[in-house]
């Protein structure tokens, strides 16, 4: 933005900087997460040495939980997906749109809206669950401290549910929360195993 003054745009100082906090902001923010999730994993959850094994039934427990979360959570997803195109009268395909005999370019732009609302919900949270299952997949084969397991693998389903709720409702800090609680249980396995493979 830029104010006018003596009849010359000047830049807007207060904005600039405001910009240049959120740069860094955004900047810091994985390296945080990522010191948070190895001070959780040296001093709350101990990290032995790298030794595969077949999971425990515990760990198999949380994984199996975990795993069940994420299919709710994509269940959900692609449910309200398809309830908010039924509401607004949209279609997923030219296809479609060519069949009930409509123009994509005369549909309600709300519906337009809340659709791509559900979509990018849909594609943030694939994007994070291929990591996550290489991760935990990893993490369940060897012999993992089971705190670790619970706050991490238990913890990213959870956080995923809670992603979808506050960004299908739209409540933007919500969001950023549970998007933080979920990248933290990636940075937490991701950490774990690399702590694990030097100790």
């Amino acid at each position: 933005m830029f104010q006018v003054q003596e009849g010359r745009p000047v830049p807007d100082i207060e904005q600039d900087a405001r910009k240049r906090r959120l740069r860094l902001v955004v900047i810091i923010y994985p390296f945080a997460l990522t010191l948070i999730a190895l001070a959780a994993n040296l001093f709350l959850f101990g990290i032995g040495p790298l030794a595969m094994a077949l999971p425990s039934q515990e760990v198999l427990a949380v994984l199996a939980a975990s795993a069940v979360l994420l299919l709710v959570n994509h269940s959900w997803l692609m449910t309200q997906t398809e309830l908010t195109r039924s509401r607004y009268g949209l279609y997923a395909t030219p296809e479609e749109w060519q069949a009930a005999r409509k123009e994509r370019a005369k549909a309600s732009a709300e519906g337009i809206a809340e659709v791509e609302r559900c979509q990018n919900a849909h594609r943030n949270t694939t994007e994070n669950a291929v990591y996550f299952v290489f991760l935990a997949g990893l993490m369940a084969f060897v012999t993992p401290s089971f705190p670790a397991v619970v706050a991490w693998i238990g913890g990213f389903g959870l956080a995923r549910l809670g992603y979808t709720y506050a960004y299908l409702s739209g409540r933007s800090g919500l969001r950023g929360a549970f998007m933080s609680l979920g990248l933290l249980s990636l940075y937490g396995v991701a950490s774990y195993l690399v702590l694990a493979l030097l100790h």
